[in-house]
């Protein structure tokens, strides 16, 4: 019985695989935090925050989690340029869980 409901359903169609496909990655959801705990921040003020991340990597998981509407990029127009990036209200929306996470975190941290 539950090998035939196994064998019908799918994973890729269900809202969890869904959540996890836009947080997925290393430092998605640091970044989404920091956003969270800082409001606007600028790349540089990212990148120092997430000391190990590459230039590289941390400019496509913008560009993704922009692309993916979590992210508001904020580009102004003047020399040397200046971008913020914050929480769109989609991403707001995901902080209830990421929230969730450290107060469970800071529980069970240094746990064995």
């Amino acid at each position: 019985m539950i090998k035939d409901y196994i064998d019908k359903s799918n994973f890729e169609d269900t809202g969890f695989s869904y959540t996890l496909s836009l947080i997925s990655g290393k430092y998605k959801m640091v970044i989404l935090y920091c956003l969270m705990e800082f409001k606007v921040v600028r790349y540089n003020e990212l990148k120092r925050y997430i000391k190990s991340i590459s230039h590289k990597t941390l400019s496509n998981s913008l560009k993704e989690l922009e692309k993916d509407n979590l992210v508001i990029r904020k580009e102004y127009p003047q020399i040397p340029p200046k971008v913020e990036y914050s929480l769109s209200p989609k991403g707001q929306s995901l902080m209830e869980i990421l929230d969730q996470l450290c107060i469970w975190g800071e529980k069970y941290k240094g746990l064995s």
